[in-house]
């Protein structure tokens, strides 16, 4: 799904924040007027990147949003759905202009591929900044909605991740098997 372009006129926020279960661990998934702002995968037992808490999922009012996004974060996850199709607003998130073109471009990697920092960098027209692709994505702010589990350093190599290591080896290898 593409993402929404900002809104134009002021209106009451609605700001949620819930924890989720998922095969990698705890998701928390905030949304902002009902978009997806914010996906941060909970490191089980390591340093939280939580600045503001989220609720449990079961004490959450519930939407018809809210179930969706869960539902398609639960089939893909599972290996049941190749496109999220979530409703999500980068311009939301502070993010500054050079991330925003690192996360758009990233957003277009298909499903089970994977593409270099360098390829990235070309991307958004800017070869020589791979590096800065690196950090830009080490800030993602929807992980898995916004696919940088997808950008490796280089053929060999898969390189970091906004938890860690493991959880990207997991969701390379499910889109992989998904896709054989």
């Amino acid at each position: 799904m593409q993402e929404l372009p900002a809104p134009e006129t002021t209106v009451a926020v609605e700001h949620r924040r819930v924890l989720i279960p998922s095969p990698i661990g705890v998701l928390g998934l905030e949304f902002l007027d009902g978009v997806a702002i914010g996906l941060e995968i909970v490191p089980v037992g390591g340093r939280r990147r939580l600045y503001r808490p989220f609720g449990k999922l079961k004490s959450a009012e519930r939407s018809d949003q809210l179930d969706e996004t869960i539902g398609r974060l639960s089939e893909y996850l599972t290996g049941a759905r190749r496109q999220l199709d979530i409703e999500h607003d980068l311009s939301r998130t502070g993010a500054d202009e050079f991330t925003l073109r690192v996360l758009r471009e990233t957003a277009r990697i298909p499903y089970g591929r994977t593409r270099t920092y360098q390829q990235v960098a070309t991307g958004i027209g800017r070869p020589g900044a791979y590096r800065q692709v690196l950090s830009a994505l080490i800030t993602n702010p929807i992980p898995i909605i916004v696919p940088c589990h997808r950008v490796v350093p280089n053929r060999a190599g898969i390189g970091s991740y906004v938890t860690n290591v493991a959880k990207k080896q997991w969701l390379l290898k499910m889109e992989r098997r998904r896709l054989a």
